[in-house]
């Protein structure tokens, strides 16, 4: 081999090499570009799926929100309950109260109603009856203020709930566990018994 092809040949290796080493640059290159590529799909996809920390603040509240909610709704339903029963308690109170003022008094009319049972013979207490009947009409138009009412007893099936039993006697015009005598009138409000009627009950026996 001639000197100059000797050197042909070696430019020719370095040219070579040369060209390798350009080509393994090249795909070192493309390579590093396709990672490049890979990481920023996969970080723009992983930024798809991970959720905005704006929506995410907006659900807390909307969420708050609707708790507040729910539980104004409660309360009010708490409430609305209390002042119902406050009310209730206020109107079974002022019943109560007036029982106890109604109570003195249907004492006092007890003994006008005697008075006046007693004065109804008698001839000469003619002007002492019509006094004593306009004091009861008086009585009986205060008891109407206050709501009172007299108890039905007389000819009435007997109900412990609102009579007491203090006689028993026989009726034949009446049937058993019926009322034939009002030995002291019972009164009530509404539904609450101010006094028991005190009776005489039949029985037939």
């Amino acid at each position: 081999m001639t000197e100059d092809q000797q050197k042909n040949a070696e430019t020719a290796q370095a040219e070579a090499a040369e060209a390798a080493k350009a080509q393994a640059a090249a795909e070192e290159t493309a390579e590093k570009a396709q990672a490049a590529e890979a990481d920023q799909a996969e970080a723009k996809d992983e930024k798809a799926a991970a959720p905005d920390p704006k929506d995410e603040k907006i659900a807390r509240q909307e969420q708050q929100i609707a708790d507040l909610q729910n539980r104004l709704l409660r309360l009010q339903a708490d409430f609305d309950n209390f002042r119902k029963r406050n009310n209730e308690e206020r109107e079974r109170l002022g019943r109560y109260v007036t029982g106890q003022v109604a109570r003195e008094f249907l004492k006092v009319l007890d003994n006008f109603e005697r008075a006046e049972a007693s004065m109804e013979s008698s001839k000469d207490g003619a002007a002492i009856q019509k006094g004593m009947e306009m004091i009861h009409k008086q009585f009986e138009k205060a008891l109407q203020t206050l709501h009172i009412e007299e108890i039905p007893a007389e000819g009435k099936p007997f109900d412990p709930q609102i009579h007491e039993a203090v006689m028993q006697g026989s009726n034949p015009d009446l049937p058993d566990e019926s009322i034939d005598l009002v030995l002291e009138k019972g009164y009530k409000i509404g539904d609450d018994v101010i006094r028991h009627s005190k009776v005489r009950v039949v029985r037939n026996d």
